[in-house]
């Protein structure tokens, strides 16, 4: 029979913030995957709720992830735009344009967030390259 691991005689404090940034990071995730509009609701709720009080580590989090998910809608509104100069959403260019939208930019948004959501996890600051500092 192995034998049970010790207890840490530490113990299993989580930095502070870590709910707020696992929060956070979950919350850019929904936006991104499931009920995109309302994640991002959510998500600035929490942001300006959290804005000035918020732990270091919160702070990183939180910010980085509404200026990513700023930066994922002004990306769809460029690719609705490029669509629609390209002919509009009849024009064989449509799917072209989908496709390569999701597999680039919706994808690089989206592990960005889940490297974002095991760093939050852990307990450790991120940083979204180029997109993580859109905001103060």
């Amino acid at each position: 029979m192995p034998a049970s691991p010790e207890p840490s005689p530490i113990g299993d404090a989580s930095p502070p913030g870590q709910g707020l940034a696992i929060a956070a990071e979950s919350l850019y995730l929904v936006n991104l995957l499931l009920l995109p509009g309302l994640g991002f609701l959510l998500l600035l709720w929490l942001y300006f709720r959290h804005r000035k009080d918020a732990p270091p580590l919160a702070r990183v989090h939180v910010w980085q992830t509404v200026s990513a998910s700023l930066w994922a809608g002004a990306l769809l509104v460029l690719a609705n735009l490029l669509i629609v100069a390209l002919g509009g959403y009849q024009a064989a260019w449509t799917w072209v344009v989908v496709i390569l939208y999701f597999t680039t930019a919706h994808t690089t948004l989206v592990v960005l967030g889940i490297l974002g959501l095991a760093r939050a996890l852990a307990g450790q600051p991120c940083r979204y390259p180029v997109i993580g500092k859109l905001l103060p």
